[in-house]
């Protein structure tokens, strides 16, 4: 009895390592190829996907993990952009101190916009979260720093930590690539982690979390100032590499493009926002030269990610995969 108990459960074990030793495979190829990139594609088009795979992969944190849908993410993400432009071209900061004030700002406005937000739920959460982005547009808008609608422009890359000459492209990418990673191993940490399990226990069952004594609001605070800061990060590091801060970088469509993103590649997972990000910019990116519209060909892919793969393109693979291996 034992024996046949036994050789199942081996079996078991025997597939579990093998599925972690085939997911650290593909990770070292993935870092390969991130790193070898370069060589093949573009620099300047791989760091906008790097920027963006970050902001989707934020707030994929704050939506797949703890169920809280904001509309307003753009606000750290443009405000940080600002902070981190204006810091570094009038105040003479060096690339590093301009992007740790533009998380700094970003990680300050999310836990004042959080602390308003978090206590209403649903569609009234993301309204307000709306709402509030939009006051800080209108801000942006009219601060004397930011120059209105021309932004702040040629933005000085210079010397990261006084060594890395951030105005070749190659040092720039592999700097864009390094806070990248940052970001997705502190989302993996914080998702693989006791807090995590706790904004999971949120998400899916919020009285029940209550009844069992946790403090809701303040692992939803929590969640939603780290979600900005990395949304900050983003935009912080983008403002250096494209020496830009504009008020598109702030506008509710940023915040509608994430959405988008996030739902294309997959909602709750790991690499869905990094997909779906890569995916949006390359489309936009590449029939931005053709007479085909690119907000139609990206609001197909939209409506047929809804109707045939309603996990998003990662989301759906993933199930796939745990139904075959089930079977």
């Amino acid at each position: 009895m034992s024996i046949a108990t036994s050789t199942p459960l081996k079996t078991a074990n025997d597939a579990l390592g093998i599925g972690h030793l085939v997911g650290r495979a593909l990770i070292v190829l993935a870092l390969l190829a991130l790193i070898a990139a370069p060589l093949a594609v573009y620099p300047v088009f791989l760091i906008k996907i790097l920027c963006f795979a970050l902001f989707a992969a934020a707030f994929n944190l704050l939506v797949g993990y703890v169920g809280l849908l904001s509309f307003g993410h753009a606000a750290f993400f443009g405000g940080a952009a600002y902070i981190t432009a204006h810091t570094v071209k009038e105040w003479g900061f060096t690339p590093e101190l301009g992007i740790l004030a533009g998380v700094a700002f970003a990680a300050t406005l999310g836990l004042v916009m959080g602390f308003l937000a978090i206590r209403r739920q649903g569609i009234y959460f993301a309204m307000v979260t709306l709402a509030l982005s939009q006051m800080v547009y209108f801000v942006f808008l009219q601060a004397p720093f930011t120059h209105s609608e021309d932004g702040i422009q040629s933005v000085p890359q210079g010397l990261l930590f006084g060594i890395i000459d951030l105005s070749k492209p190659l040092p720039l990418y592999y700097t864009v690539l390094g806070a990248f990673l940052l970001g997705m191993v502190l989302i993996w940490r914080v998702v693989n982690s006791p807090f995590g399990n706790i904004l999971a226990a949120i998400r899916e069952n919020e009285p029940r979390a209550i009844s069992l004594g946790y403090e809701v609001n303040r692992y939803k605070l929590a969640a939603f100032v780290i979600s900005a800061a990395l949304a900050g990060l983003a935009g912080a590091v983008k403002a250096i590499a494209f020496q830009l801060a504009s008020l598109v970088d702030v506008t509710w469509q940023m915040s509608g493009e994430v959405i988008l993103m996030t739902l294309l590649g997959g909602i709750g997972t790991l690499l869905g926002p990094v997909v779906g990000a890569a995916l949006v910019t390359a489309m936009e990116h590449y029939f931005a030269a053709t007479s085909i519209p690119a907000p139609v060909l990206i609001g197909g892919c939209f409506v047929a990610c809804v109707m045939l793969f309603r996990r998003g393109i990662v989301g759906e693979i993933r199930h796939r995969l745990k139904a075959r291996s089930s079977r």
